[in-house]
């Protein structure tokens, strides 16, 4: 008798004790190991190429040069559209995101965007390997981006002090004044400049010369494809440059100087 009132004696005060006791506290979540220990915020205040090449120095294993190139790509690629998510939910909850209509012309244009990309890659001489794939994959986020940069609003502009302070020269020796910082590189590089001297006019003189090395047939199936990309009317002329300058990244060979410098 004694055991048993021992056991229920027990069983009432167990439920008591597990409910003070504390709940094991949940780990807090800490980078992949490939980014070395950074942030995606300090990785993307690197160029992919400087971040690659500081991967492949800093990386603790014995894995192949190429291996760590497309363990860093991946990584860069990651924490790129972490940051684009991050921007397109906080344009919905603010309501000033892209409608409909245009969420539906940029997913046609990345549709196009990625059937001209496969084509490029399939038709390369000697064939793309793993690391041009994966760099052409990491390039392309750029578009999906800049949609949604594009529904941003400016920064405020700080009060305009200078009507309250004396002026220093009269307006007709005024200085210029400098131009402000551009959305984005493809943006920074638009002057308006006519004809040869414009940089859509030599990016597109230059992809034409590329798809001119290739056989007719190749030649002809890129064509048309880089038509269904380029030929919608949306599209910007920063947006334009982005994309021949893309396109010309894909179908440089290996040995070639690149055209451009890397989107970012």
């Amino acid at each position: 008798m004694k055991q048993l009132l021992l056991a229920a004696v027990a069983l009432c005060i167990s439920p008591g004790l597990a409910a003070q006791a504390p709940a094991p506290k949940a780990r807090a979540a800490s980078p992949s190991r490939d980014q070395l220990g950074m942030t995606c915020a300090q990785i993307l205040e690197l160029s992919s190429t400087d971040w690659v090449s500081q991967f492949n120095e800093k990386a603790k294993d014995a894995a192949p040069a190429q291996q760590k190139t497309l363990r860093a790509i991946a990584v860069y690629g990651k924490c790129y559209d972490a940051r684009t998510d991050r921007l397109a939910a906080s344009l919905a909850k603010s309501t000033a995101g892209p409608l409909m209509g245009a969420r539906g012309n940029f997913r046609d244009l990345q549709q196009a965007l990625d059937a001209f990309t496969s084509k490029v890659l399939a038709a390369a001489d000697p064939p793309a390997g793993d690391v041009k794939t994966a760099y052409a994959q990491l390039y392309e986020k750029q578009f999906r981006y800049e949609f949604y940069q594009g529904y941003e609003k400016p920064p405020a502009k700080a009060p305009d002090t200078a009507a309250q302070e004396p002026a220093a020269a009269s307006p007709s020796k005024a200085t210029a004044p400098a131009p402000g910082p551009a959305s984005s590189p493809a943006a920074a590089s638009v002057p308006n400049a006519p004809g040869d001297a414009n940089p859509v006019t030599m990016a597109k003189n230059h992809f034409g010369e590329l798809l001119d090395a290739l056989p007719e047939d190749k030649e002809h199936q890129l064509h048309a494809a880089f038509g269904d990309i380029v030929g919608r009317s949306q599209i910007s002329e920063a947006t334009r440059l982005a994309i021949y300058r893309y396109a010309i990244f894909l179908l440089e060979p290996p040995s070639a100087t690149p055209f451009s410098p890397p989107p970012f």
